[in-house]
This record gives structure tokens, C-alpha cells and sequence, in this order.
């Protein structure tokens, strides 16, 4: 029998095996080539099918790649549900790398969305050049991502609301109380001593106060109170915006009693530590005028014998120790205020610390407070807390919702308001003030909150109902950080001039009075409606250089040693040509991004000079950028009560005149 075929078979089998084995080896290592290219790509350009991905302008690939029935589609759960990847439609795998053009389609597809709530998005789509450029500034990208993700979650939101899942009042009722005013948890017996977290549903905002009664216990008496913010999808943990951490026996530095402040990010892991005592007291700063450590910390104190004294330590007869606010054993009452600057904390009434705000770690973006270490918890109050007014309580409704635009109105005035998302009261402080000026109430002139988005989402849908309520919000297609307003100022000049066509643009700020009819009187008076910038003119400042200074500018951001004329951002007003020209020459790509609004506009302004602009700087010392001063125009750094009183003054025409201690 010849048996050469089956040789041959079992030759052919056996090569094919080989073959099918190479085939194999060689897939999974092209694959494994495939994934590893994908990882690598930092904006995660694979993450979607993409015909446009090597366009320069990811917003061209927007329309592109969304089919029409989709795009016209009334259904715009249909619409999220087509743009958004499963990783980020699932909450769980939200932590994969989002691309911007996934950030692009969030924010600036077509919505399905009424013309009432449109009135709140006149500047978004005129802003999308943004993205473009949005690594010009720190955290630029990031905030835009952030922003990607809130305004989806929004939206879907607000759809849910249209079919009918919120329509029941009492439901609206109990969500409007997620934004309390005060939390309290008074009874020791419910706090676990060893790790206690309260949530603060909508942030914090200037003038919120957490107080924390304890004893410090336990094998040493260390303790920690830290604020941390808000979880986001690409980090695993929050950040902290602050760290306190009372070492009552010392640590590697010293034997003695210490505080240590600080911040934690992923990005920048632990920041620059703030010790109280300081052992170098002669840099010691000052935050909104307090000592960043009360000199008397770490100084020697003498108690006289038979007298009880509480500040945290009793000694009998004459001794002389050094003082520390917390001792082991000994109750304590501490409080932690939120300033404009950063936060302040008093131990048994006296100021103790002060802590400036670090870039990007404001306190509006504060979620929680955490306590740990060897504390005796006993109870920990929050008042002051942002929460939005309930818009069927509020008695002069009709008088407090904006005069309707329609495009392109003319206006001698139009006045941009920058504010926070969860500034609930201080908007609410304006319109029932200044922005009852019948220059206002008739249409001469226009004031519009720029709001960015709230990484939290009760944030954003309270914001979004007050902005449907009134009518005078812009919302801005970016997460608010304080290194980005000058994107408000540019918001400001769009809506000016595109939206609206105003002879004069203001930019004001929500804790600002204004005085809209002598701002109208200088204008007038000073018969000039070109080239012109009026306001708190500053012509010889020069960048601050200190990494530690909230306003730290290195040199690469501005290399000179002085910075052009520039108004200080509390009040300033600009003519038409330069608002038109600012916008020009951004979506010309020409506009240089400055972290530092007001700042910016006079760079902004030194710049368009050059091309033939003749600019004139007109000086006005009666707006105030410190504070208020009788006589004022505008009056900085007003609280709502504040704001209540000026305006009480003057139409009991007492006229402009401070409130206060007065």
C-alpha cells in the first residue's frame, strides 16, 4: 500500500497547525501594539470612531459624525444616548480617558431645549473656540472636560423633568432642600470619634462657618480637619483643599506643639506646608489682614494661680509654658470661616490660623468635611451654607425677573456680572438692589450673571432652575476656576456686541454695588464712545512673582517687569470697538489668555492699540476695589446685608453712604 498521502497529509496538517500558531502569536502581538498606541495617545483619539480625528478644529467633527435624524431628532435622550460612548454612559467606567472630541459633542450639539431656556446660552456657542485653546490657561482642559460631563448629566436632568419624573411639587420641595443653610450633628453618641465626614450639598461660599467642638484623646492627641472637594471620574481620590493637622507632641521637626496646613491634588500631590508657629516668623503672611499664625502661638504665657482660665490649657501657680490652642485632655471649640482671600480658624475665640487659597482649590469647591485622629468628637455645626430661594416664596417675583432682549437691542450700557455657581444669595442681594436702577428695569440699560458649571450636579440643576426663573444668567461652557475668568471677560464682550449692541460694556463683580446711574452720568459726561477704558486705573503694577501668591505669574506668562494700564476688576467699562475688537481677535486666534482678568483687558487693550487704537484711560478713585468709601461708585467686597443697605440708603435719600459698623 502506498502510504506517501497520508505522509503528505499529516505534512500539510502539521504545517497548517504552525501556521494557525504563528497566526495567533502574531494577532495577540499586534494587538497588544494597538492597545498600548492607545494608551499612549493622551487626548484619547482612538476612544472613538473619528473620520475628522486629524482635523485641527475637533468642533468641525461634531456635525460631521452625528447623522441628521439624530441631529434633528426632538429626543434629546435620543441625541445622548447616539454621542456618548458607553465607557461614559456608565457611571463605572467613567474613569477611562474622555476625549475632546467627546467634550465637543457634549457641549455643543444642538439640545433639545425650549427658547426660554435658550436665553441663558446666548454666549455658549459663540465661546466654542475655546476648546481650541483651552490649554493656554491652568486647568483650561480640564475645566472644559468637567464642564463635558456636568452639562450631559444636566441635561439628561432636565429631560427627565420634561417627561415628567419632577412634575410633583412636593418632590420639587424636598430637592430644593438638598441646599440647606445649616447642618448640625449635635449628639456625640452618633459621631464615630475615629473618622466623622459631614457633606455639604452645595458647597461652600464666602461667609460659610463649619464649628467643631472635641477633646483631643487617645495615645497622643493628634487630629485631623480636612475639606475635599469633589470626586472627579479621571482621579481616584478628591482633592483636599484643606489639611489641618494639629500634632499636639511634634513631629519630625520639632518636639514642640505644631499645626500644619496644607493641600493634597493627584496632579501636584501635597503642596507646600504652612506651620504654625512658623519657624520662619519674619515671612509669615497675611491673609485678608490676619497673621497666617498668631504670633502669640508658640509664645510663652503666665497663669496666675486660682485662676480658671480656658484656652485649652489650666496650670496652676505661676508657670510659664508655651501656648498652644489644643491640649491633650482639654475640650476646645473651633471654628473655620471662609473668607474672600482663604479661610481663618479661631480656637476658643481667638483667631489662631489664617490659610490663602491655592490655584484651583477655591472654596466653592469644597463637598465635605473630614475629622480624624485621636479626637473626642462632640458635635460639628455648618451655617452659612449657599441655598437657593424658593422661587414660589418670593413675594416680588415679576419685579425681580430681567427685561427681555431681543438680538442685537441697543443699549447705552450693557453690565457683565462674574459669579459662582452656588452664589445663590449674592445674586439674589443684586437684583433686589442695583439692579433695580429704572435705568435697568426699562431697558437702557442690561445686567447678565456669567456663571461657569458646578462640578456638583444639584449645583448646576438649582442653577439652571434660577436661571429659567429670572432670565439674567449666562451660563459659561466651562467649570468655574479662578484661574479662567478672563473667559468671563470675553463672555462679557461677546454678549455686548453680538448678542446685544451696547455703547459701553461693564464687567463687574457679584459682591460689588454698583451705582448705575452715576456710572451713566460719568459716561455721559465725559463725551467719549471710542478707545475708551474708565475705571480704578492701575499704570505701574508689576506681575508678582512669588509661587506661593495666589496671583503668581511666572515669567514665562508675562515676561516683562510691569504690566500695561490696567482697571481694577470690582468696576471697569469699556466703549464698543474694544469689546468688538477683543472678540475679533479671538476667533482670530490673536487673543493672548491672561489669568488675571483685568489684568487681561488692559494687555488685551495695549495690544489693539498697536494696530491704530487710540486709547484713553480715564481714571475714576471713586470706585473702590478694597471695600466701600462714602461717595462711592462701586463698592467692593459687599456682602448681601451690605448690599441691602446701600440700597436702603439711597432711596431713603440719605445718598451713598457706607454701611457697616455705621
Amino acid at each position: 500500500m502506498d502510504i506517501r498521502p497520508k505522509i503528505f497529509d499529516l505534512s500539510l496538517s502539521t504545517r497548517m497547525k504552525k501556521w494557525f500558531s504563528g497566526c495567533v502569536i502574531v494577532s495577540l502581538f499586534m494587538l497588544l501594539i494597538f492597545r498600548y498606541a492607545v494608551m499612549k495617545n493622551p487626548l484619547g483619539q482612538g476612544y472613538l470612531p473619528n473620520p475628522l480625528a486629524n482635523s485641527s478644529n475637533p468642533l468641525e467633527w461634531v456635525q460631521a459624525t452625528i447623522p441628521p435624524a439624530v441631529q434633528n431628532s426632538s429626543n434629546s435622550l435620543e441625541w445622548l444616548q447616539y454621542t456618548v460612548p458607553p465607557a461614559v454612559q456608565n457611571p463605572e467606567n467613567d474613569s477611562q480617558v474622555v476625549s475632546i472630541e467627546t467634550v465637543a459633542f457634549r457641549l455643543f450639539a444642538q439640545r433639545n431645549i425650549s427658547n426660554e431656556e435658550q436665553q441663558s446660552l446666548r454666549t455658549w456657542n459663540l465661546m466654542k473656540n475655546l476648546i481650541n485653546h483651552s490649554q493656554v490657561l491652568p486647568n483650561g482642559m480640564e475645566a472644559i472636560k468637567q464642564a463635558g460631563s456636568a452639562w450631559n448629566s444636566l441635561m439628561v436632568s432636565v429631560e427627565e423633568e420634561k417627561r415628567g419624573s419632577m412634575n410633583d411639587s412636593s418632590n420639587r420641595r424636598a430637592k430644593e432642600k438638598l441646599c440647606p443653610h445649616f447642618l448640625n450633628k449635635m449628639n456625640a453618641s452618633e459621631l464615630d470619634s475615629s473618622d466623622y465626614r459631614l457633606r455639604f450639598p452645595c458647597g461652600l461660599t464666602q461667609g460659610s462657618a463649619i464649628t467643631v467642638i472635641g477633646t483631643p484623646n487617645g495615645l497622643l492627641g493628634n487630629f485631623r480637619i480636612e475639606l475635599t472637594g469633589e470626586s472627579v471620574p479621571e482621579e481616584p481620590d478628591p482633592p483636599i483643599i484643606l489639611h489641618y493637622n494639629v500634632r499636639i507632641h511634634g513631629d519630625k521637626i520639632t518636639e514642640d506643639p505644631v499645626i500644619v496646613q496644607n493641600t493634597w491634588t493627584v496632579a501636584h500631590d501635597w503642596g507646600e506646608e504652612e506651620r504654625c508657629p512658623s519657624p520662619v516668623p519674619e515671612k509669615s503672611k497675611k491673609v485678608e489682614e490676619f497673621d497666617q499664625c498668631n504670633k502669640m502661638v508658640g509664645g510663652n504665657v503666665t497663669l496666675k494661680s486660682g485662676v480658671a482660665r480656658r484656652s485649652s490649657m489650666m496650670l496652676e501657680g505661676f508657670k510659664s509654658r508655651r501656648y498652644f490652642p489644643f491640649k491633650q485632655g482639654y475640650p476646645f471649640v473651633a471654628t473655620l470661616r471662609v473668607g474672600s482671600e482663604g479661610m481663618q480658624m479661631s480656637v476658643d475665640g481667638k483667631h489662631i490660623t489664617s490659610f490663602a487659597y491655592r490655584e484651583t482649590l477655591e472654596a466653592w469647591l469644597v463637598s465635605e468635611v473630614r475629622l480624624s485622629g485621636d479626637l473626642q468628637l462632640i458635635s460639628v455645626l455648618a451655617s452659612g451654607l449657599p441655598t437657593s430661594e424658593e422661587s414660589e416664596n418670593v413675594i416680588d417675583l415679576e419685579a425681580l425677573k430681567s427685561t427681555p432682549l431681543s438680538l442685537k437691542t441697543s443699549l447705552e450700557l450693557f453690565i457683565g456680572v462674574f459669579s459662582t455657581a452656588n452664589n445663590f444669595k449674592r445674586r439674589m442681594a443684586v437684583r433686589r438692589t442695583w439692579m433695580q436702577y429704572p435705568a435697568v428695569r426699562t431697558g437702557l440699560v442690561a445686567v447678565r450673571f456669567f456663571v461657569g458649571l458646578h462640578k456638583n450636579q444639584i449645583v448646576n440643576e438649582e442653577l439652571w432652575n434660577e436661571a429659567r426663573t429670572y432670565g439674567d444668567i449666562q451660563l459659561m461652557p466651562f467649570v468655574d476656576y479662578y484661574s479662567l475668568i478672563s473667559w468671563k471677560t470675553l463672555g462679557i464682550c461677546i454678549f455686548g456686541t453680538e448678542v446685544v449692541s451696547a455703547k459701553f460694556v461693564m464687567k463687574t463683580d457679584d459682591d460689588s454695588f454698583v451705582r448705575v446711574d452715576e456710572v451713566l452720568a460719568s459716561l455721559k459726561k465725559m463725551k467719549l464712545s471710542h478707545g475708551l477704558l474708565y475705571g480704578l486705573i492701575n499704570s505701574d503694577s508689576r506681575p508678582h512673582r512669588s509661587s506661593d501668591s495666589k496671583w503668581y505669574i511666572s515669567p514665562k506668562e508675562w515676561p516683562g517687569e510691569r504690566y500695561p494700564p490696567w482697571a481694577h476688576g470690582p468696576g471697569y467699562v469699556v466703549s464698543q470697538d474694544i469689546a468688538k475688537a477683543v472678540y475679533k481677535r479671538h476667533r482670530e486666534g490673536q487673543l493672548k489668555m491672561f489669568k488675571l482678568e483685568d489684568v487681561a483687558m488692559g494687555i488685551w487693550i495695549a495690544a489693539i492699540s498697536k494696530d491704530g487704537l487710540k486709547v484713553q484711560y480715564k481714571n475714576e478713585e471713586r470706585i473702590y476695589h478694597m471695600g466701600c468709601k462714602d461717595g462711592y461708585v462701586v463698592a467692593h467686597y459687599q456682602g448681601a446685608r451690605e448690599m441691602l443697605c446701600l440700597w436702603q440708603k439711597l432711596e431713603e435719600g440719605k445718598g451713598a453712604k457706607c454701611c457697616g459698623d455705621r
